[in-house]
């Protein structure tokens, strides 16, 4: 089957998943599908979407529509961002180029990954969409510094810091798998990966994907090691961001909240947006949902910054849920990964297309014209009093 019969029949991110479990060796596929520890966050971030419903407007006149927003000065056709996704060229080659590309091609935003595959330059060359940068902080100062220039030099509009990652989380399936970047090869993985030969002769003739780009400012410390681990500082506080607030001219976005209580400090310390995220349920094991704590951020921040978000988003109607609860706009990581998975730069655009269409239906079947008309009034809760 080609590459566009194959699309032609996946019609959701669901699809997507089912598709990339199939061409993916497993270590690959889990690296990608699990979550930390029991996995429960990963499960909450979907079931808190079940317990989240939306009232049906009708009769409303909803002939011409709109998904445009503005974010940063900067008109995006819909509010979705392609969301930082490290080790994508582990799921195609130079993935990261093909998701940069698939954004463009729709009009929003691609979030290059710290832990990319390809060089700053490659990902601003990959389409002319806007691009931004994710940061983890290294535990050295003059290294921080040196990644604001390169980032700025290399033209990227924005940067998303992560702050969820001070100590790295245990993903019991890369563990069980013994999934490492580099691969470290064993028997069991030469199996895996013969039993997928459709990955083996996309990825095989580039040789085994590398996180090049984490290694490509030295953090300056003794002995700098090749494992992420010692280059991500566990001493990341507010008075870091505060200082990387004066390196960085361009909006500066904090990723990772959690706590409402923070979203204030984010405010002092000039943040231009926050990302409320659980890092798709990788990190903390046992945390809450981002959609169920969406409003609380809503509510301390009153409309002083954008609210960005993400975890655990599969549909259109999924960001609209969102949308309506006063999310400014929706981060998708996981559901690109499936996407690039299966057909690179043409499936991320086909799960744009989908994903496009789910959240004009659903806009149009609760009476909205435009995304800013969307409102918590829209909104029921399953078991609410």
């Amino acid at each position: 089957m080609n590459a566009a019969s194959r699309l032609s029949r996946l019609h959701s991110i669901a699809d997507f998943r089912r598709a990339a479990r199939r061409v993916l060796p497993r270590m690959v596929f889990d690296y990608v599908d699990g979550g930390s520890g029991t996995e429960s966050t990963l499960r909450e971030n979907a079931a808190a979407f079940e317990r989240i419903r939306l009232v049906s407007a009708a009769p409303a006149d909803v002939t011409t529509r709109s998904l445009d927003i503005s974010l940063f000065g900067q008109r995006l056709a819909m509010p979705l961002i392609v969301a930082p996704l490290g080790l994508a060229s582990s799921f195609w080659t130079q993935g990261e180029l093909a998701l940069a590309r698939g954004a463009a091609r729709h009009g929003i935003p691609f979030v290059l990954s710290n832990n990319a595959s390809v060089t700053l330059d490659e990902a601003m060359g990959a389409g002319a969409g806007a691009k931004w940068f994710q940061l983890y902080v290294p535990p050295n100062r003059d290294a921080t510094k040196e990644w604001a220039r390169r980032v700025g030099a290399a033209g990227f509009a924005a940067i998303e810091i992560t702050v969820d990652t001070a100590v790295p989380s245990r993903r019991l399936r890369d563990l069980r798998a013994g999934f490492t970047m580099p691969f470290a090869w064993t028997p069991r993985k030469f199996l895996d990966v013969a039993l997928h030969p459709e990955w083996a002769m996309r990825i095989g003739p580039h040789g085994a994907p590398r996180p090049s780009l984490m290694h490509a400012v030295p953090w300056g410390g003794e002995g700098a090691a090749p494992d992420m681990r010692t280059r991500l500082s566990p001493a990341l506080d507010w008075d870091l961001l505060r200082w990387f607030r004066d390196q960085w001219r361009g909006p500066l976005i904090v990723k990772g909240l959690a706590d409402p209580r923070q979203a204030k400090r984010a405010l002092d310390a000039g943040m231009d947006a926050i990302v409320i995220s659980n890092h798709g349920g990788r990190q903390l094991d046992g945390a809450v949902a981002t959609v169920d704590i969406l409003p609380e951020f809503v509510a301390e921040v009153g409309g002083r910054l954008p609210i960005l978000i993400d975890s655990g988003f599969r549909t259109g109607t999924d960001v609209v849920k969102a949308l309506a609860l006063g999310a400014t706009a929706v981060q998708m990581g996981r559901a690109m990964a499936y996407a690039v998975a299966t057909a690179g730069e043409a499936g991320v655009a086909r799960a744009l297309d989908i994903l496009r269409a789910e959240i004009d239906v659903a806009m149009a079947l609760c009476g909205v014209t435009k995304i800013g008309d969307l409102n918590p009034a829209l909104i029921r809760r399953i078991g609410a009093r």
